[in-house]
């Protein structure tokens, strides 16, 4: 259930803190912002592989049309990729694909990992911060994730790109949970 939701619905809750990894968490000042979370009833070691083989996600990420790791060995702090992914009906582009550079800034192996990096379209220009974080719970692994967009076209339209991000989180962390757990 999306975090918001849950939110939502206990009325007397206060907004869950933002997710971190070392300390850092996604752009405070951002106003396009969404956080979702599922349990996936998978084994840690298996959800973190997925996750941060960056390269096989084509193999099991619909969205992501195509990936590559831009140094070598196990993805740490300073490691980059980058991929691509089509772009869903944009008032800010026409342009079919998003390009994106990603920049591991922060990462605990099996607990957290936290990227930075543009996301480029012809005529539209992002600058993103994306959290995921992982906590085994009975049966599963709790994986939380959350991320921000800011940027003169997604600030232009704030509601649009709120839902544009939200249906690539929900669709990315229900990948990674079919994945997962097959």
């Amino acid at each position: 259930m999306p975090a918001q939701a849950a939110t939502a619905r206990s009325g007397s809750r206060s907004p869950a803190a933002p997710l971190t990894c070392h300390g850092q968490g996604v752009d405070p000042a951002a106003r396009v912002r969404y956080r979702t979370e599922a349990v996936i009833h998978a084994p840690l070691n298996t959800v973190w592989r997925l996750q941060t083989d960056v390269a096989r996600r084509p193999s099991w990420q619909q969205a992501v049309a195509s990936a590559e790791r831009l140094d070598h060995g196990p993805l740490r702090a300073g490691s980059a990729f980058h991929w691509t992914t089509p772009l869903p009906p944009n008032p800010a582009t026409t342009a079919p694909d998003l390009d994106i550079t990603s920049t591991v800034r922060q990462l605990r192996p099996g607990v957290c990992v936290r990227w930075t990096g543009p996301a480029v379209a012809e005529g539209l220009h992002i600058d993103g911060v994306h959290v995921w974080t992982f906590s085994p719970v009975p049966g599963g692994v709790l994986v939380r994730t959350e991320e921000t967009h800011s940027g003169p076209q997604v600030d232009a339209d704030v509601p649009t790109a709120t839902a544009i991000l939200r249906q690539g989180l929900e669709a990315w962390l229900g990948d990674l949970k079919a994945a997962a757990e097959a």
